[in-house]
């Protein structure tokens, strides 16, 4: 809750200090406004996880105070955790674009929620109120279509949240940032601007996407044989250049991907992409055609280790195999931690024969996101009193911060958000309050929250050096040895190699199993504990290596 009437909270669940699963909450009084529900793609360490998601235990017991989750715009580090947050929270209303919309359905309907939903369709110049606070939905442009800024008016000042946007004077589909309605909000007085902070370190402007456009034409005309495309899925302007490229040059086109596939199926019904259906042709077809008729359009930009690029680049594709003649356009920037796994994948596609076209080499991506000339001109159409950088790692909020000082924004009306601070905003001072629950959630399977960071640090461990299971069985009456000990091994050495190793192991078991029975220790958990210890002490001196190791007793 707020301190008074006279001030707003602000709290960032997710989305600063980090690339991905933005979640903001608004709280004035006893409405809470939830905004973005995104998702965080695992880093290489963590293990087996297959999404992060923010931790929403804040809310758990203010459920009858959320009033309905906000939602900016498609790309899954801000709807991807839509439908955990609606399995929790199944009575808040869900507002977006109608694209933004179509793509949560989509998700929705995998989880069997979307039965259960609440789906309110909004479009840029839409206000709805909700309790004391107002909303409006502004239009910018991005990287994909119906992208809104969202707007606060609150009884203590307005409140503008402008996350992924950039200024493009040329956009794919005519629609441009809706700079009247910007400047309106600076001319009224706008107290808090929250603005995006992903590309604070790059100066000058960001390219428009049409400039892609003109690259994609010249690597068509120069190109053989098949040009196979990875994008990602939801960057439907680059899909529908693409698409005008094949066109211009008399090719079919495939969609490869299961969420590529659903992109576009949503994009076409909802009239966010042209393509004539005589254009597309099944990827089981494609063999079918002279190679120079042929664009293939693929998920995998970023290397993903399930994703069809690699799994082409890897040659474990089942309809597409990579031949000397194509030409292989990787559109997209890698996301920081994913270069190592896309370097992999483009290696791979070399050794194939392709031509390969990335981003180190070629104009084949511009970024949705805006750079530093066009962050200060957002500063200066709305000229707010106070201001936060968000979205982005820590670096790109402090680069922010700095160029908020430099069109004249004083330090002290400037706050850098970590995750779980309260920021209370009034017109008189921005200020951190008491911290609130925040973190990270692990998605592994169908397991939600279950695998922790102790789990993580178990998989490290057994990735590292490996498991070493002890195996004995024991007389329960006596507490005598009847078999064993049996050593298992599972990547940590290759047991018919390691012959004399093994024997040792067994060695110091036993002496371990006699001095307890001579000291009379009958307690298991002791003795494991024991056997643990003189085991580990022992293989770390001959192989300076730590295995896990496990003691398995049975009774018989």
């Amino acid at each position: 809750m707020n301190d008074t009437g006279r001030s707003v909270s602000l709290i960032p669940i997710g989305g600063v200090g980090e690339i991905g699963k933005n979640m903001w909450l608004l709280e004035y009084e006893d409405d809470l406004l939830v905004i973005d529900a995104g998702v965080e793609f695992p880093s290489e360490e963590m293990l087996g996880i297959d999404l992060v998601i923010p931790d929403m235990s804040y809310l758990d017991d203010k459920k009858d105070r959320i009033r309905a989750l906000l939602l900016s715009h498609g790309h899954e580090d801000h709807v991807g955790a839509v439908p955990y947050f609606l399995a929790r929270f199944p009575d808040v209303p869900i507002y977006g674009t109608r694209l933004t919309l179509g793509l949560v359905e989509g998700k929705l309907a995998e989880h069997g929620l979307l039965g259960r939903a609440r789906l309110e369709t909004v479009k840029p110049g839409d206000r709805v109120r909700f309790g004391a606070v107002e909303v409006e939905f502004i239009h910018v442009n991005h990287s994909i279509p119906d992208v809104v800024a969202l707007a606060f008016r609150t009884p203590v000042g307005a409140i503008l949240y402008a996350t992924d946007f950039k200024f493009d004077q040329t956009p794919i589909d005519g629609k441009h940032t809706d700079y009247q309605r910007l400047v309106q909000l600076g001319a009224d007085g706008l107290l808090l601007l929250l603005s995006d902070s992903t590309n604070a370190e790059r100066p000058g402007f960001t390219m428009s996407e049409r400039a892609v456009g003109e690259t994609l034409v010249d690597v068509f005309r120069e190109a053989p044989g098949r040009v196979i495309v990875a994008t990602f899925a939801s960057n439907v302007h680059r899909i529908q250049q693409v698409i005008d490229a094949s066109v211009r040059f008399r090719r079919k086109v495939s969609f490869v991907g299961r969420s590529m596939v659903n992109v576009v199926r949503i994009a076409r019904e909802r009239g966010y992409l042209r393509l004539d259906d005589r254009l597309l042709v099944d990827i089981a077809e494609v063999d079918e055609l002279p190679p120079e008729q042929v664009t293939i359009i693929t998920t995998g930009s970023q290397g993903e280790t399930t994703a069809a690029l690699t799994r082409m680049a890897m040659a474990e594709h089942r309809l597409v195999e990579i031949v000397p003649g194509d030409t292989v356009i990787i559109s997209a920037n890698p996301i920081p931690g994913h270069e190592r796994s896309i370097g992999n994948t483009i290696n791979h596609l070399f050794r194939l024969g392709a031509r390969v076209i990335y981003h180190a080499v070629s104009g084949v991506h511009v970024s949705g996101h805006a750079s530093q000339e066009e962050l200060k001109l957002m500063l200066n159409l709305t000229r707010p009193r106070y201001f936060i950088p968000i979205h982005g790692e820590y670096r790109m909020l402090v680069h922010h911060a700095q160029l908020a000082q430099a069109v004249g924004i004083p330090e002290d009306h400037i706050l850098i958000p970590e995750l779980g601070d309260r920021i209370i905003v009034s017109p008189e001072a921005i200020r951190r309050g008491e911290r609130v629950p925040s973190g990270q959630v692990y998605v592994d399977g169908l397991g939600v929250g279950d695998v922790g960071n102790v789990v993580l640090r178990d998989r490290r461990l057994l990735a590292q050096d490996g498991i070493l299971m002890v195996v004995l069985s024991v007389d329960r009456q006596t507490a005598q040895v009847v078999a064993g000990p049996d050593i298992i091994s599972r990547g940590f050495v290759y047991m018919k190699e390691s012959e004399a190793l093994v024997g040792e192991m067994k060695s110091k078991v036993m002496e371990v199993l006699e001095q307890c029975h001579r000291e009379s220790m009958t307690e298991w958990g002791l003795i494991k504990n024991n056997v643990r210890d003189v085991l580990s002490a022992y293989i770390w001196e001959k192989t300076k290596r730590r295995p896990m190791i496990l003691p398995i007793v049975m009774e018989v």
